[in-house]
């Protein structure tokens, strides 16, 4: 495999612009795993392989459990994860794939049961953030593997 291009070298503003973005998250008091947790999941939905890859060697390297990291895109299935983490987790979904049905009330309620307004945002930024960095990867053309 081969990527299409290094963006980082085409365009050095990119990746400092998504820096940008990586550095206000995590001067926010979004959980780390947590944090951890949302990459993996939209990385799944968004089918982005070298982001996936990257984001459960992080959630490793944190000390999570293989159960907890396989088992992300079932989370509904299991009892691995807290119910503030089920939010946020489902809340990834409706946001990664917003075009289908938008933020239902009901998770936003869900997941102001255990985050306030201000952590809403910062999760939503978070989000967001990592979808905007499974496109670039995507369509750039990267893979597990082709940075190392």
């Amino acid at each position: 495999m081969q990527t299409r291009m290094d963006y980082y070298k085409v365009h050095p503003k990119v990746y400092s612009l998504m820096g940008h973005m990586e550095k206000f998250i995590k001067e926010q008091d979004l959980d780390p795993i947590l944090y951890e947790l949302i990459k993996i999941r939209a990385s799944q939905i968004n089918g982005c392989a070298f982001c996936l890859d990257m984001h459960t060697r992080d959630l490793r390297k944190m000390g999570e459990s293989e159960e907890r990291i396989a088992l992300i895109s079932v989370w509904r299935e299991c009892t691995y994860y807290t119910d503030a983490e089920k939010a946020v987790l489902h809340l990834t979904e409706v946001v990664t794939e917003i075009t289908t049905q938008g933020v239902p009330q009901t998770v936003y309620n869900e997941v102001l049961k255990h985050f306030s307004e201000k952590q809403y945002m910062d999760i939503i930024v978070a989000i967001n953030t990592i979808n905007n960095w499974n496109r670039i990867a995507i369509s750039t053309g990267m893979f597990p593997g082709c940075k190392d």
